[in-house]
């Protein structure tokens, strides 16, 4: 999540309705963490060791992660960065899908709580910054979150977005991303585990791009139009994409997520129900 998400929630949320998202997200937490007492969850590590990148301080049930999470939302001061309708969309979803694999863009305020409601699935982040990643990691160990270095500026998008369906390895007829060189858009360093997995639902809420250095949310945003079009088993991959006010995120939903796929649209927030790919189609959308 973008680390300029405090200004921004003060900006969007009086100190009452603060209050009112904090006092609702540690109920939301309650009432997972009481369906959860009468589900079986398995006590899987949310880390492997063995796997570069990672941050790990020992393993974590889906209850321990739960009752983490209600104890850190009701003492802190800061709440997630999206509003509550924004994350009841998701909540819906992984109240129906969980336990499954949910891929996030972005390591943030919110990140314990999303990890929290998918109890023993894989909820894994994906953070530009180093530095921020160690922050978040040393108060929240059991979060699992890896570096991502972005190969785009923001103030190339115009650019990148007319050149997309003039490269043949841009395009959606065969699209893929680990080793893809040639494609600036497409996120071709990612952990093993991120192109071996197929994600149940992808949130893109980073990286950040509100700047013209910044990475812009380009990449991500075709790199997981890409991972849904591949998708191999049944059903769709849903996609949250937050801050579709600013133009770049709106114009690259519509170039590879597609208007048709949109299923919901709350505040700043979008979600996607996207099919794999049926045909050799060159475009997306």
């Amino acid at each position: 999540m973008e680390k300029s998400g405090n200004m921004s929630i003060k900006r969007h949320f009086s100190p009452e309705k603060r209050w009112l998202l904090g006092t609702t997200v540690v109920c939301l937490f309650g009432g997972a963490l009481f369906l959860a007492a009468y589900v079986s969850i398995p006590e899987t590590p949310l880390f492997c060791k063995s796997m570069p990148g990672f941050l790990a301080k020992g393993s974590y049930s889906g209850e321990t992660l739960q009752r983490n999470a209600i104890v850190h939302y009701a003492t802190s001061r800061v709440v997630p960065q999206q509003s509550l309708d924004e994350i009841r969309v998701s909540f819906d979803v992984l109240k129906a899908k969980s336990p499954c694999n949910f891929l996030v863009f972005g390591l943030g305020h919110d990140s314990l709580m999303w990890a929290s409601l998918n109890p023993g699935g894989t909820t894994l982040f994906l953070e530009e910054d180093p530095k921020w990643v160690d922050t978040v990691l040393k108060d929240a160990p059991y979060l699992r979150a890896h570096t991502v270095k972005y190969r785009t500026k923001l103030s190339e998008a115009d650019d990148l977005l007319k050149q997309y369906p003039s490269q043949p390895e841009c395009s959606a007829e065969k699209p893929f991303l680990r080793g893809n060189t040639k494609c600036k858009l497409a996120l071709n360093m990612l952990p093993w585990e991120v192109y071996n997995k197929e994600w149940d639902l992808i949130m893109i809420d980073a990286p950040r791009g509100y700047f013209a250095e910044a990475p812009g949310r380009m990449a991500a945003i075709y790199s997981a139009a890409v991972m849904a079009r591949n998708r191999k088993g049944s059903g769709v991959t849903h996609v949250f994409l937050h801050d579709v006010d600013r133009k770049v995120e709106k114009v690259y939903a519509e170039t590879f997520l597609c208007r048709k796929n949109r299923v919901k649209s709350v505040g700043r927030l979008w979600h996607f129900e996207i099919p794999p790919a049926t045909d050799s189609s060159p475009q997306f959308c």
